[in-house]
Parts: structure tokens; C-alpha cells; sequence
């Protein structure tokens, strides 16, 4: 590591010659992106991403603000094909069938490959109705039984369903905010996800409901694939079993969390981590 008194020092880097290192490629994949590039209208905002993600694995995304995480995550359940002018190149695959096949329908993609904002965005309904919403559109629920024990199911994973048993009629924008975020994540698992990704569930979060999120996610992943992007190194740490950094729109390392943090193979993630920029 470096020393403190260097890390006061102004600095500034180019990634033009930066070759990724690290565990980019991993058994039995769920997730297998290949030179994946996202451009918006001129702006290459993702560059030559080669990334997999394995079963029942939490990996937290990282890196300074405007570094590519999130667009780099949006792709994974083509949300950037809602953004005017955005175009991505490359392969993404899940499970082994390419995500961006011409005809690919993402509707049920986005149902296999859920996603929990940084800010709770329940619907407007109560909070029953936010949770049967997608397996009713689906038809994941045959009568008003299978529907009534699938919103259930979806709370209990949710670490919600003690909370709100008794006021599931009661809309699901009077719930405090890690309750929402709950209810979200709950709406998401609700329609049998394969995939969760998470964009800062917690910035908007106090730290009790920030815990409760962060066990709800170790929790999930015995169930799920979990992506993360998030700014808190310290949750990046605690909530998962590989990070990946992303500097300038580039996937600069990627590994095990613990050496990651502990003992970085790139000075650039070191830089990071010790707070030299960012």
C-alpha cells in the first residue's frame, strides 16, 4: 500500500492501454459477457467488457461516479435499449442463450433478470397488489389461492411479511423507505427471477434499513444471482464474494472480495481503495 501522504498528492490516469486483470472467466457461468461496448450517441461509455458472473453469487460492482458500473449492469437486462441514442455491442449471455438475439422478446427477459433501483419505486396500489402485479400479467398464478400464497412466498424472502401481514391492503407508498425497498425486491422475486440486479439499493436508506437490505441479499443469494453496484466499499465487502472495478468505462480487476480489498493486483484499484481519487 501506499503511503499516506502520497495519497493527498493530485492525480489523474488514462486507461488507454489498460488490459484487465483478475478472475474474468469462471465455471459453469450463469452470466457470460464478451467485449462488450455501450455507446451513447459519441460517447463511449463502456469499453471491451469481458465479465462472468457465477450462480448463487453476490458481485458488487465499483468504481468513482460516471465509471461505467450502472450502464455496465443496465445491459444485463437490456434496460439500455429504453435509452434514446444508446447502442451495445458484444455478447451477453444467460444460461447460455444470447440476451441480445435478434427477436428476443426482453419482456420475460426482464422477468428472468429483475432489478431493484437505487430509489424504492413501489406502485401505486396497495402493497398486495404490488406484489401479485407481475406473476398476474405472467399468468405465474392460476387462481386467486396460487396468487395469494405467491405474494406471501415473495414477502417472507423479502423479510417483509411480518411487517405488513396484517395491512396488505394498505398502499405500499405509506411504507417507510427500507420497507418499500423490501416491497420492491419482494415485487422483483415475485415472477421467479434467475437473476436480481441491484442499482444502490441502500443510498437512499438509513443504516438500520441499510442492514436489513444487506442481510435480505445474503439471504437471497441461496436462491439467486445477485449483481450490485454500489459506492460503499465497506457494503461492497460485507455483501459480496467477487468485485469487479470499473475505472473510465473500463473493468479494470475483478476478483475474490477479500483480495480485492486486501491486496489488489491493479494500482489503479489500489488507488481507489485507499482513497488516492474517487
Amino acid at each position: 500500500m501506499r503511503h499516506p501522504e502520497e495519497i493527498t498528492k493530485p492525480v489523474s490516469f488514462s486507461c488507454d492501454h489498460i488490459d484487465t486483470v483478475g478472475e474474468v472467466f469462471v465455471k459453469n457461468p450463469r452470466i457470460e459477457c464478451r467485449n462488450v461496448d455501450v455507446h451513447y450517441g459519441e460517447k463511449h461509455a463502456i469499453h471491451n467488457v469481458s465479465l462472468d458472473v457465477s450462480r448463487n453469487e453476490v458481485i458488487a460492482l465499483i468504481g468513482p461516479s460516471g465509471c461505467g458500473k450502472s450502464t455496465f449492469l443496465r445491459c444485463l437486462n437490456r434496460m439500455n435499449d429504453t435509452i434514446s441514442g444508446c447502442r451495445v455491442t458484444g455478447e451477453i449471455k444467460l444460461d447460455g442463450q444470447d440476451i441480445y438475439a435478434e427477436g428476443l422478446d426482453v419482456v420475460p427477459l426482464r422477468a428472468q433478470v429483475g432489478m431493484v433501483f437505487q430509489k424504492p419505486n413501489p406502485f401505486p396500489k396497495s402493497i398486495f397488489e404490488n406484489v401479485a402485479y407481475g406473476p398476474r400479467i405472467h399468468g405465474l398464478a392460476s387462481n386467486k389461492a396460487e396468487l395469494e400464497e405467491t405474494v406471501e412466498k415473495s414477502l417472507r424472502r423479502a423479510g417483509l411479511w411480518e411487517e405488513v401481514k396484517d395491512y396488505l391492503h394498505h398502499p405500499g407508498t405509506g411504507l417507510s423507505g427500507g420497507q418499500q425497498q423490501r416491497l420492491c425486491i419482494a415485487r422483483t422475486i415475485a415472477v421467479n427471477p434467475e437473476v436480481i440486479l441491484m442499482d444502490e439499493p441502500c443510498s437512499a436508506l438509513d443504516p438500520i434499513a441499510t442492514a436489513k437490505i444487506e442481510q435480505l441479499i445474503d439471504d437471497l443469494r441461496e436462491l439467486y444471482t445477485i449483481a450490485i453496484v454500489t459506492h460503499s466499499m465497506q457494503q461492497a465487502a460485507r455483501v459480496s464474494q467477487r468485485t469487479a472495478y470499473f475505472h473510465l468505462g473500463k473493468l479494470i480487476e475483478v476478483g475474490d472480495t477479500a483480495q480485492i480489498f486486501t491486496n489488489p493486483r491493479h494500482q489503479l484499484t489500489e488507488d481507489y481503495i485507499t482513497g488516492r481519487f474517487g
